[in-house]
């Protein structure tokens, strides 16, 4: 019994060393599998990667994106909401209509005024025309006529832009001019190529000045309000 025993005791190790060494074997079958799981994770990894540096990449990305020129029943509309901690409706619509009315007395503006009130509701409207500036150097100006209205709704605490009916009217007095709307320039549609990964020239400097200009009104009563709150 001891013998057999110790003959198993001496074994062991063999076994042990034989059993580390097993492993499956490599057909053709298994090894092709292998490839392509392999290739496919590398697909899928430069896939991803390519896809990120893509939209990274996009120039003016900003301005070609879904939604850059939102769109509500056909018609281009901006908003823009701002909370308003600790204001009422009232208080507002004070510092609202003030807004607005110096936006009237710009440098840039043309034929720009205060159109409607609702004192009840605490609701305004304004009417804007305006030169939008393209670009500028010491023998050429490149600008246009755009008209747009501001509607604002103002509640406790709460207040509600809407920036639409925007319209242009380029170089009036040139064979190349242009009179059109937002809705048949700078939407997708017309701005935007089909790849949707660059601007279509022409509109492209209309739809970017439109964004930028749009950003820059809406930041005057974000600085106004937030300028309110700390007084």
């Amino acid at each position: 019994m001891k013998k057999i025993i110790i003959a198993l005791l001496m074994c062991c190790p063999l076994m042990c060393a034989a059993q580390s060494e097993w492993e499956a074997p490599v057909t053709k079958k298994n090894n092709e599998a292998k490839e392509t799981k392999d290739t496919a994770k590398k697909s899928n990894k430069a896939d991803s990667k390519d896809a990120t540096l893509a939209v990274k990449d996009i120039k003016d990305w900003k301005y070609i994106q879904k939604g850059a020129v939102p769109e509500v029943d056909g018609k281009v509309v901006f908003t823009h909401d701002i909370d308003v901690k600790g204001k009422s409706a009232q208080q507002i619509y004070d510092i609202v209509y003030t807004t607005l009315d110096s936006l009237t007395a710009k440098p840039e503006q043309i034929n720009s005024s205060i159109a409607l009130i609702n004192r009840k509701a605490f609701s305004i409207v304004a009417r804007y025309q305006e030169w939008l500036e393209f670009s500028k150097s010491f023998i050429s100006l490149d600008r246009t006529k755009m008209s747009y209205i501001i509607i604002a709704n103002c509640s406790d605490n709460k207040l509600h832009l809407t920036l639409e009916r925007i319209s242009y009217a380029y170089e009036e007095n040139r064979s190349t001019g242009l009179k059109t709307t937002a809705e048949k320039w700078i939407t997708d549609k017309y701005a935007v190529n089909k790849k949707g990964n660059k601007l279509i020239p022409g509109s492209a400097k209309f739809r970017k000045k439109t964004i930028d200009r749009k950003d820059q009104i809406f930041k005057m009563f974000d600085d106004a309000l937030n300028k309110a709150q700390l007084q």
